[in-house]
């Protein structure tokens, strides 16, 4: 079911802009798929699809480029662009981005594969990290903020 399921989301997003999840939620239940958002969610970070602005100006998912690892430069591009402010407590640091994009930066938060970081839970403008403990989640606040930077 599964296996069928991420094969109509490629023949989707290949086919259509989806520009929310909920486009793609609509999509496949036209298609005879029963979907909650929670395993759309899943199934986009699976998937590794990505968010790119369209010709509209608008944003729409993506496919990721095969061959092509996703490098240090598309993530922090994608985080000047989209990130509005990153703050941490404890050892949980809170990405806020525009509308729609914050499954884009989750994804590109979790291909760092940085060890301090036991999780990261994205819904549609927050990201929520958990850092092993409060001082590594300031230095991802710090190292976040500086990707922002540009530096």
């Amino acid at each position: 079911m599964k296996k069928n399921r991420h094969e109509k989301i490629i023949e989707i997003v290949e086919k259509y802009e989806v520009e929310t999840q909920d486009d793609l939620i609509e999509h496949l239940r036209k298609m005879g798929y029963e979907v909650t958002q929670a395993t759309v969610s899943r199934d986009i970070r699976e998937l590794k699809l990505t968010k790119v602005m369209s010709e509209k100006g608008s944003y729409r998912y993506e496919l990721p480029k095969t061959g092509e690892p996703l490098s240090n430069f598309k993530f922090s591009h994608a985080l000047a662009e989209s990130i509005t402010s990153v703050d941490f407590a404890l050892h949980t640091v809170v990405v806020k981005t525009f509308p729609g994009m914050a499954q884009a930066v989750a994804v590109g938060i979790d291909n760092l594969h940085l060890p301090v970081i036991l999780g990261c839970v994205a819904g549609d403008d927050t990201i929520i990290i958990i850092a092993r403990n409060a001082e590594a989640a300031a230095d991802l606040n710090t190292r976040i903020k500086e990707i922002i930077r540009g530096q």
